[in-house]
């Protein structure tokens, strides 16, 4: 990728009237990434979203992909794929006319339509009117929209909004797969246990400001009790991290769990080492308690 940050918001500052939406917001993501945007409703992840896409102008400050305000990119449907708002679409169009109707604005082949539609597993319902979709059939439609132009970066609001079980399986996978393939995933989401299970990368952010950015591994390790590492090396590997200046406390039945490092800076000691250990696994809160610690509960929940 041509650019060190597919995404990068940069003291992003929006107000509308009196009302300040975003305040000095700074965050970044990386090709290859997935990064999980939080916050509770209000907190501005919509308008930072909206901004980052150039459909309202920052009061201050920049939101640039590749380097690039929206409004500059030579090709745009190519550069960034977006789903906000569940995705618009006509209610009488089939699934199938809708999306060719965006290649056709966009000049893609019609056929990168069909394609999709198997892609998102839409195939069997390419040909019904899209106003009779479920909500998660349109939650695929829009996936399948932004994905018309094979885009390097994707902007997701809520893609998890009205899937079952099988469908959020089955969205976990495909945003891996995405980001296996050197994509950067930007994915505002409510579902936090999800969120715990695929991102790579958090952003938290409360009354428009930033609280943290961090790898999820990091977050977890820092602000969670820490990892716990069990084994028949783990006292070898204690004193070693002790010897780092890492906080290293006893655990159950002969474990460790170390309080300041993540699984990856842990797991560079035990291979530089040649360590033995049979679990190293996060210690202590979840996501959503790590969130409304830092939210202090947020106001009406995340969003």
């Amino acid at each position: 990728m041509a650019h060190p940050q597919a995404i990068e918001v940069a003291g992003l500052t929006k107000r509308f009237g009196a009302t300040l939406a975003v305040d000095g917001l700074s965050f970044s993501a990386g090709a290859g990434r997935i990064v999980g945007f939080l916050g509770p409703n209000g907190a501005g992840k919509t308008t930072t979203l909206r901004a980052l896409l150039g459909l309202i102008a920052p009061t201050a400050g920049r939101a640039t992909i590749e380097g690039q305000a929206y409004g500059a990119l030579e090709q745009p449907a190519a550069t960034v794929g977006a789903l906000l708002d569940g995705g618009l679409f006509h209610p009488g169009r089939s699934g199938r006319n809708h999306l060719r109707a965006i290649a056709l604005a966009a000049a893609i082949p019609p056929a990168r339509a069909d394609e999709l539609l198997d892609l998102v597993e839409l195939r069997g319902a390419a040909d019904r009117r899209a106003g009779g979709y479920s909500l998660g059939m349109r939650q695929r439609l829009g996936l399948a929209a932004a994905l018309l132009g094979d885009p390097r970066v994707l902007v997701l609001d809520e893609p998890a909004n009205g899937l079952d079980p099988q469908g959020i399986r089955w969205l976990r996978d495909f945003l891996r797969s995405l980001a296996a393939e050197g994509r950067a995933v930007l994915v505002s989401s409510h579902v936090l246990a999800e969120v715990a299970q695929t991102a790579d990368d958090v952003v938290v952010i409360n009354h428009g400001r930033s609280i943290v950015q961090a790898p999820l591994q990091e977050l977890m390790a820092r602000r969670g009790g820490g990892a716990r590492v069990a084994g028949p090396d783990a006292s070898r590997l204690a004193e070693l991290l002790r010897a780092d200046g890492a906080d290293v406390r006893p655990g159950e039945h002969g474990s460790i769990v170390v309080t300041d490092r993540s699984g990856e800076q842990i797991g560079r000691v035990i291979a530089a080492n040649g360590i033995v250990i049979s679990e190293l696994a996060p210690s202590g809160q979840s996501l959503e308690e790590v969130y409304f610690e830092l939210t202090g509960g947020g106001e009406g929940g995340p969003s």
